[in-house]
């Protein structure tokens, strides 16, 4: 009987809730020897009760879009703000975000806006994350949309 050692980069599992929480938190999927992301985690693990967002717009209760890309971005966030916290969920449950946008330079130039807008509502929580470019969304005015995906733990 032979043994052989797996190739490539061991995984690290690296837990982002305290450590003196009795409950099991996401943790954050890091494989070792590859850098560290900046704003999002290659990947998530969790276990607990699943509450996930359809694609969500920047628009009010009204269903009037903010202006501009930046104002979208904010309201889309707050907007997936509430639909977790409706579900129970926190920020800190997040553990996939998938945007859309229709322009990916918009999105690269306000990078250091975004940033502080993300912060402001979700804190420094960076869930695995996909940003895809597309034609156009469903509401033609619309710049971004966003997809959630947060795990609450048992």
């Amino acid at each position: 009987m032979s043994v052989t050692t797996p190739k490539g980069p061991q995984l690290a599992v690296l837990p982002t809730a305290a450590e003196n929480d009795t409950r099991q938190g996401a943790q954050v999927l890091q494989p070792s020897g590859w850098p560290m992301p900046k704003g999002y985690a290659n990947g998530m693990a969790a276990e607990g009760r699943i509450v996930v967002t359809g694609g969500v717009i920047g628009w009010d209760a009204e269903e009037r879009l903010a202006d501009g890309f930046v104002a979208q971005v904010a309201h889309t966030l707050s907007n997936i703000a509430a639909i977790l916290a409706e579900g129970g969920a926190r920020p800190e449950h997040l553990v996939r975000l998938t945007w859309y946008v229709v322009d990916m330079d918009e999105y690269l130039t306000n990078l250091k806006e975004l940033g502080k807008i993300y912060r402001a509502v979700f804190g420094a929580h960076y869930p695995a994350m996909a940003l895809v470019q597309v034609v156009r969304l469903v509401e033609k005015a619309a710049r971004v949309e966003i997809e959630a995906t947060a795990v609450i733990p048992r």
